[in-house]
């Protein structure tokens, strides 16, 4: 057999995706997607992950690769589940938590108390130690100060501890010497240095980082463990990879090494799947949404390119400045907005959808498992772009009853009958998403009618039309496997691992042996992590400043084609194009790398887009019915239902339209059409645009 069985399992707050196919090794052809989904069982999740395996009658000893996504770290984050954890930190910089940053996002908010740190004061500790800014030792480590620092932690049943020291990142000797001394004398805890996941400056970024990876690491430890053990109990013959926040897959040996690494675990897949569609089929420019159960994700790809940067917070918001985490995350901007969104009204009167939300149970109201308030998917049910007989891909029958006393209280309260507090909660929820989407467009200095826009996710296909509407977007493209397309991405994911270096350098010609120099040691540390195969490949980037500026522009390292050399002018040369259009301004002033940024990638053998048979199927062949659907502003219409498991390349279909498929509705309004292409992405133009 030359085939190979390839799995990939993405759970999600409401949803357990699962995702297999079979791809030829010699050709690379992949056989069409299956997907399998089941409830999200929290807080167990790896029993959904079986029950995914189960569901789909796969035998893990026949599996040749299974990537897994989890939501566990930041749901341990944002819940606070996570372990009793201590800091371990330079005698004076005890209090970094609690200074944090003065940047505080409600300016005008005198009532603004900055948020609570993870480590209680008490539970931090010192230790004198002293390294300068240059790297230079100045005092080594005093042990006896650790194992004081030990005692107290065990005392208080500390089970994490974050190790930051003051400048770690330019020599991480001390940090080192002290984090291997407290692991000896805490043999159960988890102990996590600074540098093992950062190696860029910012002390208060760094402590929060450090203190984060550690707060979490039990659980990760905990829960891929046990998902690890059931698998190899199995059968399962491979080793089992995790998906990572920057876009690929690690081992479980990396991961509990930095457990903080896959915080944004399952998005990024998605994301990453996106911009590897958007090549396929040429729209390597893409505003990409996708809509769960729980949350929206947005992010935008510009020229098939994904931007990953480590500014990354949990928990920020226009009100709160949320917690800082540096670790690689592709550039994603979350909110509270997914089906299962629960619509409230505030003491005012004003309707909010989110960002509480029903998750899988009790789910919605319409899922009859107790849920009593009104959400998204409630709504979308109500308005009849759900279809009631596929609801839930079949498996469940809408509770009515349950749907009708959940919205008759709050509808009453608005004044309003429940069809039109339903029309109302779809356009909150829109308008939350569009707002989300300007966030990563226009934001940014990008104009959102020059990407199309890719919606996934269980709700993405239902919401896109009137998204794009409002945002001036000529194409909405719906992805083959929408529903499960977080998941698909994990599929398409190579080992990925980065490597980020604080070096202040001077973006000047005399200064490229410097550069080059110290790439050539990330490279080596690489290839000291990883595999040295003669497929790892490498890129370079470098966050630039111009001198005197706070923040960075991550800009890809030009390169000269004949010598490989570093091409310093030419990389100022974009930077200042890059800065212009974030900015909208450039200055005649010297420009400063800060970080050098190594990506390096080992690819792993991936399945080709399989594309979708040609059997000689019409419109007339698909449509299966007439169902009256509420569209909004473009009114209440008897609309064609179309199966779109029997829609093949070169079928159009024109709205008003619902075209179904087992785990995805695609809405489509009047005055719009939906084509279909090769590969069965599904194409929607308003008609007045051109294809």
């Amino acid at each position: 057999m030359t085939s190979e069985l390839r799995v990939a399992s993405d759970v999600g707050g409401t949803f357990t995706d699962l995702v297999w196919c079979r791809v030829d090794q010699v050709t690379g052809l992949a056989s069409p997607v299956q997907a399998a989904k089941v409830d999200t069982t929290s807080p167990d999740f790896d029993v959904g992950v079986l029950k995914s395996l189960d569901k789909a009658g796969i035998d893990c000893r026949t599996v040749a690769f299974l990537a897994h996504g989890s939501t566990v770290v930041i749901n341990a984050l944002t819940e606070r589940k996570g372990a009793v954890t201590g800091l371990l930190t330079t005698a004076g910089f005890r209090d970094v938590l609690e200074i944090a940053r003065g940047n505080r996002p409600d300016l005008f908010n005198f009532n603004f108390r900055k948020p609570a740190p993870f480590v209680e004061r008490h539970l931090r500790r010192e230790v004198k130690e002293r390294t300068n800014v240059h790297g230079t030792c100045l005092r080594e480590v005093d042990l006896g100060d650790v194992e004081e620092a030990a005692r107290y932690f065990q005392s208080q049943g500390v089970a994490a501890v974050g190790v930051c020291f003051l400048h770690s990142y330019a020599n991480p000797e001390n940090e080192r010497v002290a984090a291997e001394h407290l692991r000896r004398l805490m043999p159960g805890a988890s102990i996590v240095a600074s540098n093992e996941i950062s190696r860029e400056w910012r002390e208060y970024e760094r402590t929060s980082t450090a203190v984060l990876s550690a707060y979490v690491a039990p659980v990760v430890e905990r829960y891929v463990g046990a998902l690890e053990a059931k698998l190899i109990e199995r059968g399962l013959p491979q080793a089992l990879l995790i998906m990572q926040s920057n876009g690929g897959v690690a081992t479980t040996a990396a991961v509990r090494a930095n457990p903080v690494s896959i915080v944004e675990s399952g998005p990024a897949a998605g994301i990453f799947a996106a911009a590897s569609v958007g090549r396929a089929i040429g729209e390597p420019n893409l505003l990409v949404l996708d809509i769960g159960g729980t949350t929206a994700k947005c992010a935008l790809i510009e020229n098939g390119d994904v931007k990953v940067s480590t500014d990354y917070h949990i928990e920020r918001d226009r009100r709160r400045p949320g917690y800082p985490i540096q670790v690689p995350v592709s550039e994603i901007v979350e909110i509270g907005n997914g089906g299962g969104s629960i619509a409230w009204v505030d003491e005012g009167g004003k309707l909010h959808v989110g960002p509480k939300s029903a998750g899988a149970r009790p789910g919605p109201a319409a899922y009859g498992l107790g849920g009593d308030e009104p959400t998204t998917t409630d709504a979308n049910l109500l308005l009849g772009r759900i279809d009631p007989a596929n609801f839930a891909g079949g498996e469940r029958k809408p509770a009515w009853a349950s749907v009708d006393a959940a919205f008759r209280p709050v509808a009453a309260s608005l004044g309003l009958k429940p069809a039109e507090l339903a029309r109302a909660i779809v356009r909150v929820a829109n308008a939350n998403m569009v707002n989300a989407l300007r966030l990563v467009s226009t934001n940014r200095g990008h104009d959102p009618r020059d990407f199309a826009l890719m919606a996934f996710g269980g709700g993405g296909a239902m919401h896109a039309a009137a998204l794009a509407r409002e945002l001036g977007i000529r194409r909405v493209i719906i992805p083959a496997n929408s529903a499960v397309f977080s998941a698909f991405g994990m599929l398409l994911s190579d080992l990925r691992r980065d490597y980020l270096q604080t070096r202040l350098t001077a973006v000047d010609e005399r200064q490229e042996g410097a550069v080059q120099a110290g790439f050539i040691a990330l490279e080596g540390r690489a290839r000291a992590d990883i595999e040295d195969s003669p497929q790892l490949t490498f890129e370079w980037f470098a966050d630039i400043r111009y001198v005197g500026q706070e923040h960075t522009v991550k800009i890809p390292v030009v390169r000269r084609a004949a010598t490989g050399g570093v091409d310093l002018p030419l990389t100022a040369a974009r930077f200042h194009e890059a800065h212009e259009k974030l900015f909208t301004y450039r200055l005649e002033a010297d420009a400063q790398i800060v970080s050098f940024h190594l990506v390096a990638i080992l690819p792993v053998t991936r399945p080709d887009l399989a594309e979708r048979p040609v059997c000689g199927s019409t419109l007339e062949v698909a449509t299966t019915g007439v169902r009256t659907v509420d569209f909004d502003e473009d009114g209440i219409h008897e609309a064609a239902i179309i199966d779109g498991c029997a829609l093949e390349p070169g079928i159009v279909v024109h709205g008003p339209a619902v075209i179904q498929e087992p785990s995805t509705t695609l809405v489509v309004p009047p005055g719009h059409r939906v084509e279909t292409d090769r590969f069965g992405n599904y194409h929607l133009f308003r008609h007045q645009e051109d294809a």
